[in-house]
This record gives C-alpha cells, structure tokens and sequence, in this order.
C-alpha cells in the first residue's frame, strides 16, 4: 500500500475540524491502512455508523479526505486519504487561530491516548522481530523552549530521511514523539524566582499617650 502524497499545513478552518479526536482517528486510519468505508470503519473503532458517517463527511467538507470512486459501489462509499499527513506549527499560526490551534491539540492528545489505550491489549502479541524492534520509552530532559526548537528540528530531520525512502516495502509503523513541558497550570514559569516576603522593617516610634496633669 503507497501513502498519500504530500503533506497538508492546517489552517482555522482545517483546525476546527480536526478538532474531534474521532475524526483525527478515523483520517489517520484512512491514512496509514488505505482506504475503508464507513461501516469498516464503525465496526473496527465500536462507534455507531451514522456517526461514523457523519465525521466522514465533515473529513471530506474539511478537503482532507475523498471519495475513492474505484471501490465504491451503490452500496458503499470508499473513503481515501488525500494527504500523507497534517502540518501545525503553533508558532507560525496567526494568533487568531490560537484557540482553534488549542482545541485541536486537545483533540490531538485524546486520539492518541486512545490509540495507546488499544496499543496495550495489541503490542504484547506481536510477532518476536517486531516486539523486539518496538520501543516504548520516556525521558526527562531540562530543556529552554530554544533547545526544544532544535531538538525538534532535528528529530524531524531523521525522521524525514526514512519517510524519503522507497515506501514500496515494509509495513505502516507508527512514530509519536511528545515533548511537553512538565508545569501545572498554576506553577511558577521555569527559572523564575520565587517571590519573598518583604523584610520586616522597625514600626515607627508612636508619641505616648497623654497623660492626666497630677
């Protein structure tokens, strides 16, 4: 199975309708398992057809996936994805687009979450050669969001490199990588000083109270 050609940079409107983790599962399915219709697709994720349907439609409005007129019949229609994969840079985004940019990222942790979710009761039952070559890892790094910008530069270089290659042989596989800052929404900015407490000063000297004339 070839992959779709070309990537496709999400503007407002693309953004909100991957707003939806659904939605993003199903256009990542029809992007790494071929094209499926909605009834396949209803069946494999557990969710009612008409919904599945639905988010197909609102894929299609959205111009990221197509109708692929060579399988369907009168009584299906085939779904296929028109791009390899979606492009979002948060940085490069008009800030009028910061809310819709935050909603889909929303969207985009809970449709992986999931897809992890089904990964657990999948990856123990892997062939040996691909159990061994999986790997699962988390590390911690004390990063500047300028060093993360380089990092994240560069992993996209090696990743390119194998995404380049011939894609006429081996298998889908996928490659997530999350770097996030680990703040709570109420925690100080890194490397920001905590606030002190002013120092005590000396309290003025009051006049005495007056005193009755003996």
């Amino acid at each position: 199975m070839s992959e779709p050609p070309g990537d496709i940079v999400l503007d407002a409107a693309t953004l909100r309708v991957l707003a939806h983790p659904m939605r993003l599962t199903l256009l990542e399915h029809l992007r790494q398992r071929g094209p499926a219709t909605a009834r396949q697709l209803a069946a494999y994720y557990e969710i009612d057809s008409g919904a599945a349907s639905y988010h197909l439609r609102r894929l299609s409005d959205g111009g990221l996936i197509e109708e692929d007129h060579e399988r369907g019949t009168r009584r299906d229609r085939w779904w296929r994805a028109r791009h390899r994969s979606s492009v979002h840079q948060p940085a490069d985004s008009d800030p009028a687009e910061r809310q819709d940019s935050r909603a889909y990222l929303n969207a985009v942790l809970l449709a992986y979450s999931e897809q992890l979710r089904r990964l657990a009761y999948t990856a123990p039952l892997l062939p040996d050669d691909w159990y061994e070559a999986s790997v699962f890892s988390n590390y911690t790094l004390r990063l500047t969001p300028e060093e993360l910008n380089e990092a994240k530069a560069e992993l996209a270089a090696v990743i390119k490199k194998y995404r380049d290659r011939d894609t006429t042989t081996g298998v889908p596989v996928a490659l997530q990588l999350h770097a996030f800052p680990l703040l709570e929404p109420n925690d100080p900015e890194p490397n920001t000083p905590e606030p002190t407490d002013p120092e005590p000063t000396d309290p003025k000297p009051t006049d005495p109270e007056p005193t009755d004339d003996a």
